[in-house]
């Protein structure tokens, strides 16, 4: 019936991953090549990219992962690179898109040009793919839109306010993608992990134990193959979201994190 999102099995799927050159990008792509799927891996750092491809295809003892160098910045070449790449798969079935940028920023520091790479990265790159995946998918009547974002982008803190934004916009957006394509059977599923001990951490100490990437791919393939619209991983961030939503704000306003 249209409009029904049933779940999805990831076996044998064709799945571009934008972001797979390292952090949990790659450990997805680890995933998914586990999964024996054809895997079109997109990120700007060429060299980590082919490692990960030519890890994934030693395992599977055949080609099923190819490269694709992009810059997420350079928005006009997302809908001509993702046809390039179905072309190259004979189809795509889920756009996964995970990259993202998280500069240092000091409490006392107000970086516009920092805000704008996180912007243009986080959320305008997000939009120019999952715009173009949305209109192949709503054609199909078929597919699934992954977006990776944040924690973070639950509440307004007094930290790293341009990462925050990117994230709770991101999040705005895929949810009215949700609401517009969900009825043409188009599954969106919106990521929303806590601490992953990436790159994007850099090492720094947090409250919480950061789980591996490889912990998280294995939570978001679980999220995408039962269908979920939202998935905080792990779990228990939900809880600790929905608490931090309902603080107050001069609760919000006496802390520094």
């Amino acid at each position: 019936m249209r409009g029904i999102i049933k779940s999805m099995k990831l076996d044998q799927k064709k799945v571009i991953v934008v972001g797979a050159s390292s952090g949990i990008g790659a450990s997805i792509a680890r995933a998914l090549g586990a999964k024996n799927c054809s895997i079109g891996l997109v990120a700007r750092r060429e060299e980590l990219m082919h490692g990960i491809a030519d890890e994934i295809n030693t395992r599977a003892g055949r080609t099923i992962a190819q490269t694709y160098v992009g810059d997420v910045t350079h928005f006009d070449e997302a809908e001509p690179l993702l046809d390039r790449i179905a072309g190259d798969m004979g189809g795509v079935d889920v756009l996964i898109y995970v990259s993202g940028i998280m500069p240092a920023v000091q409490f006392h520091e107000y970086s516009f040009d920092k805000d704008r790479a996180m912007i243009e990265v986080n959320l305008l790159g997000a939009m120019a793919w999952i715009n173009a995946a949305a209109k192949r998918f709503e054609t199909a009547r078929a597919g699934a839109i992954v977006g990776i974002s944040s924690i973070a982008g639950d509440r307004g803190r007094g930290s790293m306010p341009g990462y925050i934004t990117s994230k709770a916009a991101l999040d705005a957006y895929l949810e009215s993608i949700r609401n517009r394509i969900s009825r043409y059977g188009v599954q969106v599923t919106t990521i929303k992990p806590g601490y992953v001990a990436t790159d994007l951490l850099g090492g720094a100490k947090t409250p919480l134990k950061a789980i591996s990437p490889d912990e998280a791919a294995a939570a978001i393939v679980s999220a995408i193959e039962e269908g979920a619209q939202v998935r905080y991983v792990p779990g228990f961030w939900r809880w600790i979201g929905m608490a931090v939503k309902l603080a107050p704000s001069f609760v919000m306003q006496r802390v520094k994190f």
